[in-house]
């Protein structure tokens, strides 16, 4: 049966966003630092090193837990970060409405979309670069939010510069419920 115009545009966007979301995981195994958080089951706990010594012995592992508000914070970073940072690719755009659609909520998806609209900049990054490297780690949880802070790193010299931003989720839908840069 042939595929009709519409079912291989919804196969194209899930693709991509399942790629995306799978470089999210490898990139910064492979790159060898510590970009990403271990899941341990619980946003209090999601601080440590994505980096394990895999089966083979010396090779790095990244692993997460789809549970851990904090690790799906990294995840949607990590997969962001990817996008922008490979833009040329004719399907960065389709992807970087899709990873917004599926880890934000609407009122999150509403702000940082009037945020760029005003700033002309990235309202997820909050800037018009892209950073070289990102950390999350959890800060907080109560009242069925849990709260992550992204550390943005924005070059590889001795001082680069450093930007935070604080991430609120919600503890029962895992939806990133608001976005805001730390002054």
């Amino acid at each position: 049966m042939p595929i009709r115009p519409r079912g291989r545009r919804t196969l194209a966007a899930a693709s991509a966003l399942a790629a995306a979301l799978s470089l999210a995981v490898v990139t910064p195994a492979l790159a060898g630092g510590d970009a990403a958080p271990r899941a341990t089951g619980s946003p209090a706990h999601a601080t440590g090193s994505a980096r394990t010594a895999s089966a083979e012995g010396s090779l790095p592992a990244a692993h997460g837990d789809p549970r851990d508000v904090t690790q799906r914070v990294a995840d949607f970073y990590g997969a962001y970060i990817d996008t922008v940072w490979d833009g040329g690719e004719p399907s960065a755009r389709a992807s970087l409405k899709a990873l917004k659609a599926f880890y934000l909520s609407p009122a999150a998806q509403r702000k940082v979309a009037a945020f760029e609209a005003k700033e002309h900049a990235d309202g997820v990054l909050f800037a018009q670069n892209v950073p070289v490297k990102w950390r999350v780690a959890a800060t907080g949880s109560g009242a069925g939010q849990a709260t992550s802070r992204v550390t943005l790193v924005w070059s590889d010299s001795r001082r680069p510069q450093v930007t935070r931003i604080d991430v609120r989720s919600d503890l029962r839908t895992r939806k990133i419920t608001d976005l805001r840069p730390v002054r």
